[in-house]
């Protein structure tokens, strides 16, 4: 038996008289009793190939969590529109780029639903499943950061069923983005007019479904809301029809805040 930086323990114990009688000799000397190894380490102390298994395991998984964290985007350094959000009090979702980019498939011309004033519309779907609509900010256009904050601000404030939903925006390098929920039926200048492929037969009991649904949309926009709004840009292309065919508003880029004077009077020219 070798032993090496501890100590090994020997017991015996007493077991009776021992004879050296003839012809029955027997030894009835010392037995032992138990063997212990008694450590020369400092009781408790781990070993130095226990700490390093815990220290690389450790390690594994902080990198494994920061990676899920920053791929979701929660370590994006928050830009000059999310701190002003912030600012007046408006809660929103801010999404990445790179989110975006794997929703539409970066952008697939395939994806593409829509072209209006503020740009291209793409449709996406989100991780979890959830459908949405991306809208890109053209290069072009002249709508700048900060009418870009007005939008998801007044958008983000509205909450009615006759109203698109806003899930969040999107603002990283030149992309201004604003992901909206998606509507199945696309717009009520598609299903009227577009191709004989898209176009709906909708009857009268629908077609009065979808005024009387605008109706109270602009009902509550202009008198209803906190915050009142004037949208200026009323058209078949801006209303968007559900599964069920029931209207949306949508494109507040073009609305004005009724503050001045509580007028809905406005001599701008703005839209159509």
């Amino acid at each position: 038996m070798f032993v090496s930086s501890n100590t090994l323990e020997i017991r015996f114990y007493w077991a009776g008289k021992e004879t050296q009688a003839v012809p029955n000799k027997s030894v009835y000397g010392p037995l032992i009793s138990a063997i212990s190894v008694e450590s020369d380490s400092p009781p408790g102390r781990i070993s130095t190939g226990a700490i390093v298994g815990i220290v690389v395991a450790t390690t594994i998984i902080m990198i494994l969590v920061f990676g899920i964290l920053w791929w979701k985007g929660c370590f994006g350094k928050k830009n000059s529109l999310a701190r002003e959000l912030e600012s007046l009090g408006l809660q929103t979702g801010l999404f990445t780029l790179r989110q975006i980019k794997a929703a539409t498939n970066n952008f697939d011309v395939s994806n593409k639903i829509g072209e209006g004033g503020f740009g291209p519309v793409y449709k996406g779907c989100l991780p979890n499943g959830t459908l949405i609509a991306v809208k890109q900010l053209s290069s072009k256009s002249k709508q700048g950061n900060r009418e870009f904050l007005y939008e998801i601000g007044m958008i983000s404030a509205l909450q009615n069923p006759y109203l698109v939903k806003l899930y969040g925006f999107c603002e990283e390098g030149d992309q201004l983005l604003l992901i909206y929920e998606y509507l199945e039926n696309n717009s009520l200048a598609r299903a009227l007019f577009g191709p004989e492929e898209h176009q709906i037969k909708l009857d009268w009991s629908t077609r009065q479904k979808i005024c009387v649904g605008i109706a109270r949309g602009l009902a509550y926009l202009h008198e209803e809301s906190r915050l009142k709004f004037v949208h200026r840009d009323i058209k078949a292309t801006n209303v968007l029809l559900d599964t069920n065919l029931d209207p949306k508003i949508s494109d507040f880029g073009l609305a004005k805040l009724d503050e001045e004077d509580n007028t809905h009077i406005s001599t701008r020219i703005a839209g159509t």
